[in-house]
């Protein structure tokens, strides 16, 4: 049975950034390195003639919604929204994560408000993606500066065109110094990695146990993301939930990227939680355990400057104490980030 068959929802991704930073530059990108994923998108140009979802129409086909001579946050409600997301995450579609790309001058936090606000079941909010000029970045701030707060709502910060600048290293320290824990990732013509964002691998195809070799596969000379740092991390003992929330609420600036799975032994013995977090967006989405699946959690840490051994130190003290039975209340740190989760995980 596949993942969306079984309940799993979709991710919307809002993507934002100020006129010409180069948003559509960087969902073509991703169009194009998507590794098989199908991706939807919501393209919402502000003027009348809709340049920006012309320039994507191509790559997605039947899979873009255009929303032109507008700002999609003007909306009074999402309920306009959801049409656009019922369209896109229908079965039928295969779609495997939608990208919102907004106009350059909407308002990013009523985007994520109203993605929230959605009353589809078959999707999620996955996160804020704001899209930085470097080589406009300090006229963009003296005249708009509320970028500053834009900034500072964002899950992960891509600081595009750094090839048009000679001072890359202060734009990207000045950035770095306006975020809230968020990932600051430096691009050229927007090609960050695709994998800081999703999974680049169909929906379809993570049918069943991914192997370690799936989650850990770590091609770097063809990556653009070669200068980072990747932690892979397995054990066959259940994690503590409560000692795994302390360490993701407290994990360092520099580690933008978790994914994998999480075996939590009794504190949910049917479920495994695939876990997803980008920068400080964090989600847990249970699924039942694979028939015959070896119970193993498995997850890929990617950062810049992280220090791997006191990370997989720390990974390895959020080992349970293979206690029996488990707290009842052991897991509601975890279910915070489930969306529409009970607070018995069994219930």
């Amino acid at each position: 049975m596949s993942e969306r068959s079984s309940g799993r929802q979709i991710p919307v991704v809002v993507l934002a950034g100020f006129l010409g930073s180069g948003k559509t530059t960087l969902l073509n990108h991703l169009l194009h390195r998507s590794g098989g994923s199908r991706i939807g998108a919501v393209v919402n140009d502000f003027g009348a003639i809709e340049i920006d979802a012309m320039a994507v129409a191509g790559a997605l086909g039947d899979s873009t919604v255009s929303l032109g001579n507008g700002c999609l946050c003007c909306a009074v409600d999402g309920s306009e929204l959801d049409v656009y997301l019922e369209r896109l995450a229908r079965p039928s579609a295969g779609i495997d994560i939608i990208v919102i790309e907004a106009s350059g001058l909407a308002e990013p936090q009523e985007l994520v408000r109203m993605v929230l606000a959605s009353e589809h079941p078959g999707i999620v909010y996955g996160g804020l993606v704001e899209v930085v000029d470097a080589a406009e970045f300090d006229d963009t701030r003296a005249r708009h500066p509320e970028i500053d707060r834009h900034l500072g709502l964002a899950d992960l910060v891509v600081v595009n065109k750094v090839d048009r600048i000679t001072d890359a290293s202060r734009v990207l320290n000045l950035v770095s110094s306006l975020v809230d824990r968020a990932a600051v990732v430096p691009a050229t013509h927007g090609r960050v990695d695709p994998e800081f964002l999703f999974d680049c691998r169909p929906g379809e195809e993570r049918v069943g146990q991914l192997t370690f070799d799936d989650l850990s596969h770590d091609d770097h000379a063809g990556h653009l993301h070669a200068a980072y740092d990747s932690l892979s991390f397995g054990s066959g003992r259940p994690l503590d939930p409560r000692r795994l929330i302390r360490f993701l609420d407290s994990r360092p600036d520099g580690l933008y990227r978790i994914k994998g799975y999480v075996d939590f032994g009794p504190y949910d013995a049917r479920n495994r939680y695939a876990v997803h977090a980008v920068g400080r967006f964090l989600r847990f989405y249970p699924e039942p355990w694979p028939a015959g699946a070896e119970r193993l959690t498995q997850l890929v840490l990617i950062g810049a400057g992280i220090d791997a051994a006191a990370l997989r130190e720390e990974l390895e003290a959020c080992g349970s104490d293979d206690a029996p039975h488990a707290d009842e209340h052991g897991m509601w740190g975890v279910l915070r980030y489930v969306q529409g989760a009970a607070e018995d995980p069994a219930a």
